[in-house]
């Protein structure tokens, strides 16, 4: 039995924008195509899309809403193509637009950061309404980099004093006495990705001197203890890695005046095989409680490389086989390993 064949062709009245919708090329077309799994094709001011009608339907709402996205003088990359095509797939009637509307910052280089999936649009609304949020789910989600926006936007409209960003050192272990220098430059290797988000944000200079004058400040999450953090934002990376004293610590820094953001992937757990995840325990405890909110993001979020996305399916699945492995019986000759996650649970 063939599958129906659909057709539809699409005028446009400015060449400028077709181009930029296009890319170099037209390597844009080709990446809607091969994702929408349709032909795709231009001649002048023309785009004819064909295949099933599933697909035609998919290809032409993608090419639609890039042009209306170009003609608000926005460039078109290849992973905006991409995040197009997964967001309209996932919510067909998603305006584009819109979600540039709920831009929360304009960093360097007059970059828009905004959310780009439906989840990530739930999780920065979330902040407007809740003292503390949780953002859970798989690398390349936003989690921490929306919430880095979020916190530097409050700190520019003057609704906080200071940004506190932190994270468990538990990959250094007891290594840290080995790595050279004191110990801000010990830690600073794994608190590095917190710098990065930051100066995208924020250019280096200006961003450097509000780390001198203590108005962003960046630490390992064991020098929080003994800390009331007042009229701050703060925001706890790679929380699965923190232990349930640890969280319970840190969820106590909260002062008045004052909002934070916990990030993690609980399948990406470095604790001691013994040692039971305090973010596992945060979720479970706090789920109930007004003024906290949980958002928890799947692969279908995920906006860096669009392998990336493809990457952490593979890894589920074979994670899903060995787990039905285990059940059977079948497939291993031993013992199954346990992660620090498996002994939480």
């Amino acid at each position: 039995m063939t599958t129906p064949t659909a057709e539809k062709t699409l005028d446009f009245n400015d060449s400028d924008r077709l181009r930029e919708v296009s890319g170099e090329l037209g390597r844009n077309l080709a990446m809607i195509a091969r994702i929408c799994g349709a032909r795709v094709s231009q001649r002048g001011a023309q785009v004819r899309v064909t295949g099933d009608t599933a697909a035609v339907e998919h290809a032409v709402r993608v090419v639609e809403q890039l042009y209306e996205l170009s003609g608000a003088g926005l460039s078109i990359t290849g992973t905006d193509v991409d995040q197009a095509c997964r967001l309209i797939r996932a919510e067909p009637s998603a305006k584009l637009l819109e979600y540039h509307a709920e831009t929360v910052i304009t960093g360097v280089r007059k970059k828009a950061i905004y959310p780009r999936t439906p989840r990530q649009r739930d999780y920065v609304r979330a902040f407007t309404r809740n003292d503390l949020v949780f953002g859970v789910g798989p690398a390349g989600t936003g989690k921490t980099y929306l919430a880095m926006a979020v916190a530097v936007a409050a700190l520019l409209r003057d609704e906080v004093r200071r940004i506190v960003l932190c994270r468990p050192a538990v990959e250094a272990g007891e290594k840290l006495g080995f790595l050279p220098g004191d110990m801000a430059e010990k830690v600073n290797p794994y608190l590095r990705p917190l710098y990065d988000a930051l100066y995208d944000m924020v250019d280096e200079e200006r961003a450097t001197r509000l780390i001198q004058k203590g108005v962003i400040e960046v630490a390992p999450l064991a020098f929080m203890r003994g800390r009331t953090l007042n009229n701050a934002f703060i925001i706890l990376d790679e929380a699965q890695n923190a232990t349930p004293e640890q969280m319970k610590m840190f969820l106590t820094r909260l002062g008045n005046d004052s909002r934070a953001a916990v990030t993690g992937d609980v399948t990406q757990v470095d604790l001691p095989r013994h040692v039971r995840p305090g973010l596992v325990d945060a979720l479970n405890l706090l789920d109930s409680i007004d003024r906290i909110a949980i958002v928890r993001f799947g692969d279908q979020d995920i906006v860096r490389h669009p392998l990336v996305s493809e990457i952490v399916r593979a890894y589920d699945r074979e994670d899903a086989r060995r787990a039905a492995g285990r059940r059977t019986g079948a497939g291993h000759a031993g013992p199954p390993e346990k992660s620090g996650l498996d002994e939480a649970q």
